[in-house]
């Protein structure tokens, strides 16, 4: 189906061509974008909120300002489809986070006006400060450097310490707080109370605003003026909110709030501002999912709500026809609820991923023992080992891409300390749209070479809840990883008793035939490598199959005793092939003396980007058609007789 831009946006294919425009065309372009993000997303899926929420920002600011001339930088991504839209890529949004398609977040090798690639988020004004340094050593001082920051993503302590240093330092940068109160869930903490009282200083405001005035006329006559309305405005500030004011304190001139949907007051404040050295911040108050009602009555659900109607707002879900599993983390929430009601000890932790974690059914059910911490991985570490040092087991729950942005406090404040802190890897493996910013790639390498620390993933949803139950139990009160994908498990009937899992024992799927081959498996890619080996059986092949369960401490004693029983092996996991569960196995068995062959199937040494998760594992030769076929060629190169031969 395709989407019709209106008139104006129609005629738009780079930001010369929106510079154009009358200013009193803004706003009806405003709302073709709104509309035509509404359309398409509507249709063919993505992000939904974010975007919506900035349109009038994001017309302004390529009408303003020279891009890709001037850098402009996006945080988190999934708030730039408006940019994307402007910047010569309307015909292709409909591809967006598609196969083959369009990324969903900025990337640098997509477009020159995509000044930084962010998936992640709270690097925008670290890396805007960096393009800022650069410019100035290349003695480009007339661009522009502009970071356009959520106030979910202010939380993070990497935006205060850029903001530390460029106020230090005094570089010409623009730093654009879009301040709507929602990263994916609701922010949290002590900086979103901050900013509300900010935006409902009704004294303040309207004092701001006459002298926002004052300011435009001063600016025409030299600096001295504006350093005395510069005095004026920051003790009328302190005064009037009856403190003084966090960006300030930071060197950073402090402009607004200012109404993040007025297009064309945007465009005069952002004019002013070029013409004013050294760092600002533009305090931006607007509406995640504006424009469609439905998105700003629930902001959660409409932030990437699947495809929809329009008209009504139905989310269209397949109706099934027969009991289905439930996702990896469902279980995972409502597996926490029942230990913690049965062990007083157990608290819950998440940066900023309630609902995606599906923390927030412990959250709803037990207030005082989760928490939600903001934006901030590498707190969330070091506050779970906090916990930890008072003899309770926190269950510290963050997607296996944003946990590599807590590894140092991994390391250093839970495992050299030995702390019982049990790390729940959501999104392991291939995380589907999002693509290779929020893939899972590498925990099962970066979390096995860490000392003390136990690397499990379940199976299925049963082996979770196994899993869970026995990181929890004292005799393991140490650093405990469990990782599980996006998405569904395999078993309808999941709420089975909870079981001890001895630590470092695989289990026996299917023991195949002697002197053939088996398969070695870790994770939720065990059930591909179990369709691989019901097909391979229909051929007349029966291959043998093992699931690990721990990629450290691996099962010595099962692993010594398959290597005797069959002549090849293929090493199946969701994560990367560089020091992950298959050089695991080649370590252990290189070190008995055990030289079989071994085939390891995952993700290689390179960048995979956006799609389904079926389509990323048939990319990769690892879905059940490639597993198949990486038996059938190494069963066909080893000869029956290297049994023999060790």
């Amino acid at each position: 189906m395709t989407v019709e831009p209106g008139p104006l946006l129609a005629a738009i294919n780079s930001p010369d061509d929106l510079k154009k425009l009358a200013p009193g065309q803004l706003v009806q372009v405003s709302t073709e974008l709104r509309e035509f993000i509404i359309d398409t997303v509507s249709i063919y899926g993505g992000h939904f909120g974010a975007s919506l929420g900035v349109v009038e920002l994001t017309v302004a600011l390529h009408y303003v300002f020279n891009t890709p001339y001037d850098q402009l930088v996006w945080d988190v991504g999934h708030q730039a489809y408006g940019h994307k839209i402007l910047t010569g890529r309307r015909d292709r949004f409909p591809t967006n986070r598609r196969y083959g398609g369009m990324s969903g977040f900025p990337k640098r090798s997509e477009s020159e006006y995509d000044a930084f690639g962010v998936g992640h988020s709270s690097t925008s004004i670290g890396a805007a400060l960096g393009m800022a340094v650069a410019s100035d050593y290349k003695k480009e001082f007339d661009r522009q450097h502009i970071a356009v920051i959520g106030d979910g993503a202010m939380t993070a302590g990497m935006s205060f310490e850029a903001l530390n240093q460029a106020g230090a330092i005094g570089n010409n940068m623009i730093v654009v707080l879009n301040d709507n109160c929602m990263s994916i869930d609701p922010n949290v903490g002590a900086l979103k109370e901050y900013l509300t009282d900010i935006t409902t200083s009704r004294t303040y405001n309207k004092v701001r605003d006459e002298l926002w005035n004052v300011l435009g006329k001063l600016s025409k006559f030299g600096p001295n003026p504006r350093q005395i309305a510069r005095k004026v405005e920051a003790a009328m500030k302190a005064t009037l909110m009856k403190q003084s004011n966090l960006f300030e304190a930071l060197n950073f001139r402090y402009f607004g709030p200012v109404d993040g949907h007025d297009v064309q007051h945007l465009v005069e404040v952002l004019n002013d501002l070029k013409a004013i050295p050294g760092p600002k911040l533009l305090h931006c108050v607007t509406v995640k999912g504006k424009g469609y009602a439905l998105a700003e009555k629930d902001q959660t659900l409409w932030h990437a709500p699947g495809l929809f109607d329009k008209i009504t707002g139905e989310i269209y879900t397949k109706i099934p026809t027969a009991p289905q599993p439930p996702k990896y983390q469902d279980v995972f929430g409502h597996t926490l609820v029942e230990l913690a009601q049965a062990n007083d000890k157990i608290m819950g932790v998440t940066p900023a991923m309630p609902s995606g974690s599906s923390l927030n059914l412990m959250m709803a059910a037990m207030p005082t023992r989760a928490f939600d911490v903001g934006i901030a991985e590498q707190h969330a570490v070091t506050f779970s080992a906090g916990l930890a040092t008072q003899g309770l087991v926190p269950f510290c729950n963050i997607y296996s891409s944003f946990m590599q942005r807590g590894y140092d406090q991994v390391v250093h404040d839970v495992a050299l300390q030995n702390l019982h802190v049990v790390f729940c890897l959501d999104r392991a493996g291939f995380a589907g749209a999002d693509g290779a910013t929020h893939h899972g790639c590498y925990d099962l390498a970066y979390m096995r070479c860490i000392p003390n620390m136990v690397v499990a993933a379940p199976m299925n949803e049963q082996e979770l809840r196994n899993l869970m139950y026995t990181a929890q139990l004292p005799e393991n009160a140490g650093p405990f990883s469990i990782r599980y994908p996006r998405g569904e498990g395999v078993l309808p009937e999941w709420r089975t008793l909870l079981q001890r899992v001895a630590v470092g024992t695989g289990r026996v799927v299917h023991e195949g035939e002697a002197g053939g081959v088996a398969l070695l498996t870790i994770g939720h890619i065990g059930n591909y490598a179990a369709k691989a080996a019901a097909a391979l059986a229909a051929e007349g092949l029966d291959v043998g199959h093992y699931d690990l369960r721990f990629c450290k401490p691996l099962d010595e004693e099962l692993l010594l005793a398959v290597a005797r029983r069959y002549r090849a092996l293929v090493t199946v996991e969701d994560g990367c092939l560089m020091g992950g569960f298959g050089s695991a196995v080649l370590e252990f068995l290189t070190d008995q003396g055990q030289h079989l062959p071994l085939r390891r199937l995952g993700i290689p040494d390179r960048v995979v980007e956006h799609g389904t998760q079926d389509q990323l594992y048939k990319e990769c030769g690892f879905d059940a058609a490639g597993i198949a076929q990486a038996v059938r060629e190494l069963a066909a190169k080893v000869p029956d007789a290297a049994l023999a031969l060790r």
